[in-house]
């Protein structure tokens, strides 16, 4: 838990917060700024999910980094504190269809719109992780490996990734051959060979699956 660190520990890590806080700060006079990013881009199943963050001005959230660096336990901590401290937050969600049918990134962008326009308040400046999110107005910067780099994307990027995470352990009840509650829809070597035994479930995106199942399109 974050009260465990003490003396020098707390001294490190706040530093590193404070330095995941640089973007932020170029924006002082900016009212609301927030961080953006989406979880799975990759997987060969389930929907694409984008995270957006308002948090506090210099607010400092124990551990929060990317959330690939994280565990799961540590993850679903921060998810928690997150909502209870962020000025407001939302989740943008493209189910596999969407994906197939206008591909993945014009999908990720559509998720970003979606999580960007349900905040409670309109954003003045968007960092963004790697990317810039056509259709929206407002000032954007795009920052490479922004999850490591901003408070705010890592945010994001843990609102996303748990709400992801979450909505695969319940798809996993409903096609549990696919092993969906441990490889979250990504294409491990048990998912794909349950993909060729049993054939694609009405998650699985169709333009990813091709080399591995025959009839992945229909």
């Amino acid at each position: 838990m974050a009260r465990a660190l003490t003396g020098e520990k707390l001294e490190k890590e706040l530093l590193r917060l404070e330095g995941m806080l640089e973007h932020e700060k170029k924006y002082q006079a900016a009212a609301f700024v927030c961080g953006v990013d989406e979880a799975g881009r990759g997987p060969l199943a389930g929907p694409v999910v984008a995270g957006a963050v308002i948090l506090p001005k210099d607010l400092k959230i124990l551990y929060l980094n990317d959330s690939k660096k994280l565990t799961e336990k540590r993850r679903e901590e921060l998810y928690l504190e997150i909502q209870e401290k962020a000025f407001s937050w939302n989740v943008g969600i493209v189910g596999p269809d969407v994906i197939d049918q206008i591909n993945i990134l014009q999908a990720t962008y559509e998720a970003m719109r979606q999580a960007v326009g349900g905040l409670s308040v309109k954003p003045d400046v968007l960092l963004n992780d790697a990317v810039v999110i056509p259709g929206l107005s407002m000032h954007q910067e795009k920052i490479i490996h922004g999850d490591a780099k901003s408070l705010s994307i890592a945010a994001a990027s843990v609102m996303a990734k748990v709400t992801r995470d979450h909505m695969m352990m319940e798809y996993d009840k409903l096609f549990p051959e696919y092993g969906f509650g441990k490889n979250k829809g990504y294409g491990t070597a048990v998912h794909i060979q349950a993909l060729r035994e049993y054939g694609p479930c009405p998650i699985h995106r169709r333009t990813f699956i091709g080399k591995f199942v025959d009839n992945a399109q229909q």
